[in-house]
């Protein structure tokens, strides 16, 4: 038999409210076509096929619709928690797919038309008045008794929406009622006291189905912000049943006879009365997150089925659990930090920690329900212990803000993220576990563990505290190259912006990032060669125009020829140190771009220092042998380095092979190292092992992509700063002072 036809689901909305029912839809082994106006909405990644254009647009979304239908048959159109009900409609109706009238999802659409409906049809509402000018908005506010909410006739998330409980008030409320208002009308209505309760349903075949009945927590007035909610209700059962049945009543009224309705009700002194109804289930993780929690009802997935015009297949309860959203709204600033992420989400109970913002975001003033900058779910037997535990994980999570100009890791590696894009996720901790076998990428070749192993092997030394001293200010200088440096640590060359990194820098822009950062530290930054045969001369120019203060890193190529001409180009830069990375003589991405390298023999190597009249760098040493042959060829400096892991699978750490290198040639040649050096302490040890200087490459990298020059500047200091604490403790008063002795012994006695 031919395989059947899989369905096709077009998802009108792919922001993070929409990415549950389009990984729900997905699990169901549908085709998911999704709308947006952003191609990088979350939800347009995981589509099968995204569409660009606005939900909002409805004759565009249609005629997209259109040209997909003729190609490949859809089977249902809908939406969850954003105001695309008419759209959706508009499509259904098109193309004839189940689905509501479009009238009927424009009286739920706009606040006018479903209050007229409603009250026309019985079903109470508070008193209102439209208004358009604000000499109109004055005189409702004149017949009618304070306190009034005024709010835009056509917009969701109470964008707008403010309380009036003087008649001065009423003109800025007026402004910015107006400025949310998609279509400039406005609605004035009573204010109503009592609890408001949000309800969700699904409706088949003209059969409403109550889904879920909770207590919405509305505060920071004027404004109506929800901050959270919890399902079940506690209101009373007979006036739950009451609450039940206005909502009922409104979804006939409006004319909601097929798909999901969703209602915000009060219940007031006279009874329940109707702040809104929507043809969508709701947002605000009510349908996602809390109501299966509870139930244990796949909410999305019976909603899915009655899109495509099918009953829903389970709608038995499984859970009698409380389920609690909370909001985190901290103060306007801008964030440097959020720490306890994760011991929150340890937390039993737990089900959810949902960050909307993150390090370098700007907190606003919240006036609606948009801007929030986390979620915390929770669930538990009972409403105490379920509201018990959402507060305790929201105590657990720390929001650091500060001044707009103040700069901190946790903002550089989220700008970096969003620049590398898929290339590299800026990890809390730079391991390579994440990018294992990423080659070309950021990451290690095969199985990535001559990356991991780099931190594994830094990981076995432990430190020897010494506190009886008068190190105060230790001097954290070193002489390299005829340069005097402010500290013992260089950038390692980076290059394959576009083949490594998604070409979220430039060669050019991160080449200066990484030479100012270090010049404006007192200390060097290294450029690349890399596998287009002409990216050296970017780098060299970068260096020319500091003066020389820089240091390229050629690669091994077949040719001698084609090193010399590098090495006059360097020349004619001013550079005051020249390099090779010979590990790189069999290297994946030279080979991608047909560019020949290959070892080196003595012969060539000393051909090679002829044409120098700087120190030579060798980098990629990680052996005795290799090392005192680096000697005899000439070298004046060596890098111990296993090129971070991207050559070779299953090599050593360069902190396991580092100690019997430098005791070979250390006085020799200067030795430098790389290799998984991230905290302060490490550079300690690597300097404790025998080193001159160290190298740190992705740390800095990430750094350049996150805040450029700035960034770069930000990450050296940091660690000079750690290298310094360091040495304080352990009772160095220079770089020159530190020794094996500050190192501890494994149990075998041998130094580790």
């Amino acid at each position: 038999m031919p395989n059947k036809r899989p369905k096709h689901l077009m998802i009108v909305g792919g922001g993070i409210f929409q990415v549950p029912v389009i990984k729900t839809a997905r699990d169901m082994g549908l085709k998911v076509v999704v709308t947006d106006y952003d191609p990088d909405a979350e939800g347009m990644r995981l589509a099968d096929f995204p569409l660009v254009v606005s939900t909002r647009n409805i004759n565009l979304t249609v005629n997209a619709a259109k040209q997909f239908h003729q190609e490949c048959p859809l089977d249902g159109v809908m939406t969850v928690g954003t105001d695309a009900s008419q759209t959706v409609a508009a499509v259904a109706n098109a193309l004839g797919l189940p689905g509501i009238p479009f009238e009927v999802a424009e009286r739920a659409t706009d606040k006018i038309k479903m209050r007229r409906c409603l009250r026309e049809k019985g079903v109470a509402v508070p008193d209102f008045r439209p208004i358009w000018t604000l000499e109109e908005a004055q005189i409702a506010v004149q017949e009618m008794t304070l306190p009034l909410v005024i709010k835009p006739c056509d917009n969701m998330g109470a964008r707008g929406v403010k309380k009036i409980q003087h008649p001065d008030e009423l003109p800025s409320a007026f402004q910015e009622a107006k400025e949310a208002s998609i279509s400039g009308n406005l609605i004035i209505e009573h204010y109503m006291e009592g609890p408001e309760l949000s309800l969700d349903a699904l409706v088949c075949e003209g059969q409403i189905e109550i889904t879920g009945v909770a207590d919405r927590l509305i505060e920071r007035s004027p404004y109506f912000v929800e901050v959270g909610h919890t399902l079940p209700s506690a209101l009373p059962q007979d006036q739950q049943d009451q609450v039940v049945g206005t909502f009922k009543s409104a979804i006939k009224a409006i004319g909601i006879n097929h798909g999901a309705a969703k209602g915000d009700i009060k219940m007031t002194s006279a009874g329940p009365k109707i702040v809104e109804i929507a043809a969508r289930l709701s947002g605000g993780w009510m349908s996602a997150h809390t109501f299966p929690l509870s139930t244990g009802i796949n909410l999305y997935k019976a909603a899915i089925e009655i899109a495509l015009g099918q009953s829903p297949s389970d709608m038995k309860v499984k859970n009698k659990l409380v389920a609690v959203e909370r909001a985190i709204i901290p103060p306007p600033g801008k964030i440097l930090s959020i720490k306890g992420v994760d011991e929150a989400r340890k937390i039993k109970g737990v089900r959810e920690v949902i960050l909307m913002k993150e390090p370098g975001s700007r907190v606003e003033e919240v006036k609606s329900n948009i801007g929030k900058t986390a979620y915390v779910i929770t669930v538990a037997q009972s409403r105490e212990d379920a509201i018990r535990i959402n507060d305790l994980a929201r105590q657990t999570i720390q929001i650091e803000l500060g001044a707009d100009n103040v700069l901190t890791w946790d903002i550089i590696r989220n700008q970096a993220r969003k620049k590398f894009y898929v290339a590299c996720k800026a990890c809390p901790v730079c391991d390579g576990y994440e990018c294992a076998g990423k080659v070309p990428g950021i990451g290690g070749i095969g199985t990535g563990s001559s990356f991991t192993v780099n931190l594994d092997a830094l990981a076995r030394y432990k430190i020897n505290l010494r506190t009886i001293h008068n190190v105060k200010e230790p001097d954290l200088s070193i002489e390299l190259f005829g340069q005097k440096l402010a500290l013992p640590i260089l950038a390692a060359p980076i290059t394959g912006m576009e083949t490594n990194l998604a070409g979220g820098m430039d060669e050019k822009e991160y080449a200066e990032s990484v030479v100012d950062g270090c010049l404006g530290c007192g200390t060097l930054g290294m450029v690349g060669d890399g596998a287009s045969p002409k990216k050296y001369l970017i780098g060299l120019e970068v260096i020319r125009k500091r003066k020389g203060l820089g240091i390229p890193v050629f690669k091994p190529r077949e040719f001698n020829l084609d090193i010399i001409k590098r090495f006059h180009a360097a020349r004619d830069a001013g550079c005051l140190a020249v390099g090779i990375d010979i590990d790189a003589a069999s290297f994946k991405t030279m080979a991608l771009k047909g560019q020949r390298v290959g070892p080196k023999s003595l012969d060539d190597l000393r051909e090679l220092k002829l044409h120098l009249y700087v120190p030579f760098i060798l980098k990629g040493i990680m052996n005795v042998e290799t090392a005192k042959l680096a000697v005899e060829a000439g070298a004046d400096a060596i890098v111990v380095s296993n090129h971070g892991g991207r050559v070779m699978d299953y090599m050593p750490g360069t902190a396991d092979v580092l100690p019997e290198i430098a005791n070979a040639v250390g006085g020799q040649v200067k030795v430098l190292v790389d290799g998984g050096i991230r905290e302060g302490v490490d550079i300690l040890k690597m300097l404790a092992l025998g080193a001159d200087a160290v190298m740190i490459g992705r740390p800095v990298c990430i750094a350049a992509f996150g805040a450029g020059q700035e960034g770069v500047e930000f990450y050296l200091r940091q660690k000079a700063d750690e290298l310094r604490k360091a040495m304080i403790l352990t009772g160095c008063p220079d770089v020159r002072s530190i020794d094996p002795s500050i190192l501890s012994r494994d149990s075998k006695g041998e130094l580790r």
